[in-house]
């Protein structure tokens, strides 16, 4: 009888490669802020980084689509009064963006699909209710404008952004600093780390605890966790000897790791990124030159190493694109953004046809339910789209809030009934918005007519000289 050597994995031979110098961008100042958040988010429109910036905090949004030398006077995303944290894109619209800072605030943004003449200044809205610096935001992975936010109060508050409230606050849940929050794949869950060394799986909903596992990881640096498609728990953590490791872990029996692997020793922590897609987890440590992939299969060892994409330079932080930006006739199955370049991961194509068992449907960018319906204790699956015929961004959609008015008390009388975008009042801040995208765009419409008079009167000189 012949022995099976090789695992079958149809990731076996990935791969990744660095970007093309004419595909990165370059002379971007990224933020020297020593927190442990990636500082770097990217949709299939956009590239945000978080950047230095004196007097208080910004971030920088560039199109993919133009990539190269970046000007020092680019346009800045710029609002707080304190350094920036954490940034994350929404799922649901690819032109809004939340930004978390030291000045104990969120704001979310609405990015313009043309390039801005002066540095957006205005968000949407502020979102205020920590006593501390806000260092941790995540989107709901399925339910409309829900926002969660994660501060050095230890209290983890999630938003309506629609309406600028608070849905839920749990503020009694962590005695010491939080580290990472995860929702699971229909975002019924939290799995949250702390600096007291356990591991929590929180129903936000209920405002309880429903496992959690004491030093997951003994060391006292860090610890990541992120949820798995079969409902694991992957972390990243130290041993007490201070030696990365990773671990897997069922929320059922929090008693024993299903896996548990030493990595290396690093100060790095090691940030996890995961496609429930390939159930493929990308490791990345800020300060290393590596990114480390790993296949999470149902069959021992559970944790398979992949391969290593290696560069000269470190990075300073990292962002994952969604996988509805792939390049799906290049057999690309991941790609990342760091150190202000792409690495796209692939795999070596096998035919020109669309490969369905690499690119099963995957999360669009329609929510699957309302903040209220999820609230009220609703949930839904993402709404998955097929990428076989390639994925193009919806236009600019822009995010309306409407804020209650908390004088009117009454109750609403007859059946609720939806506002449509087209009857909906236009906001004091949206007149102001569109004003200034329609002063924008005549200075830019008056300086090309500049610039065509300039090059006429050049033209009419050089035929007047060869007369």
């Amino acid at each position: 009888m012949s022995r099976r050597v090789v695992r079958q994995s149809k990731f076996r031979h990935v791969f990744g490669q660095a970007a093309k110098a004419d595909q990165a961008y370059e002379d971007i100042r990224v933020s020297k802020v020593t927190w442990d958040s990636s500082f770097c988010a990217v949709n299939p429109k956009f590239l945000a980084i978080i950047v230095e910036a004196g007097g208080g905090g910004a971030f920088i949004v560039l199109p993919l689509a133009k990539t190269g030398r970046v000007d020092k006077n680019y346009p800045l995303v710029t609002g707080h009064t304190a350094p920036v944290l954490d940034i994350d894109w929404c799922p649901h619209n690819d032109n809004v963006i939340a930004s978390a800072s030291d000045d104990t605030t969120i704001m979310v943004w609405q990015i313009p699909d043309y390039t801005p003449v002066r540095n957006i200044t205005e968000p949407i809205i502020t979102l205020e209710g920590h006593s501390k610096r806000v260092g941790i935001l995540s989107w709901h992975p399925t339910a409309r404008n829900v926002l969660l936010s994660a501060g050095g109060d230890n209290v983890i508050i999630i938003w309506n952004v629609g309406t600028g409230e608070v849905l839920l606050s749990l503020d009694d849940m962590h005695p010491d600093v939080i580290h990472s929050v995860c929702w699971n794949t229909n975002g019924s869950l939290l799995a949250t780390t702390c600096k007291d060394k356990t591991l929590r799986i929180i129903d936000p909903r209920k405002g309880q605890v429903v496992a959690e596992r004491f030093a997951a990881h003994e060391g006292m640096r860090p610890m990541r966790a992120v949820f798995t498609r079969q409902g694991h728990i992957f972390t990243t953590g130290f041993t007490r000897m201070s030696q990365r490791e990773l671990g897997l872990w069922d929320p059922n029996n929090f008693e024993e790791p299903v896996a548990l692997q030493e990595m290396d020793t690093s100060n790095g922590v090691l940030l996890p990124f995961y496609d429930a897609d390939s159930s493929i987890v990308y490791l990345c440590g800020k300060g290393d030159s590596s990114i480390r992939y790993f296949e999470i299969t149902e069959e021992p060892p559970f944790v398979h190493y992949l391969n290593t994409f290696s560069s000269k330079e470190p990075q300073r932080g990292m962002g994952f694109m969604p996988k509805r930006g792939l390049d799906v006739s290049k057999c690309e199955i991941a790609r990342s953004a760091g150190r202000c370049a792409c690495s796209p991961v692939s795999l070596p194509p096998q035919s020109d046809l669309f490969q369905d068992d690499l690119y099963p449907d995957t999360p669009g960018p329609e929510p699957a339910l309302e903040a209220d319906e999820w609230l009220s204790g609703q949930d839904a699956d993402p709404v998955l789209i097929s990428l076989r015929d390639g994925y193009v961004p919806p236009k600019h959609r822009e995010l309306r809030v409407t804020k209650p008015n908390i004088l009117d008390v009454r109750p609403p009388s007859g059946p609720r009934r939806s506002q449509s975008a087209s009857n909906a009042p236009l906001s004091q801040h949206t007149l102001e918005t569109l004003l200034e995208e329609i002063k924008a765009l005549r200075e830019q419409v008056q300086a090309q007519e500049q610039r065509i008079t300039s090059l006429e009167n050049m033209l009419c000189e050089l035929v007047d000289g060869t007369d």
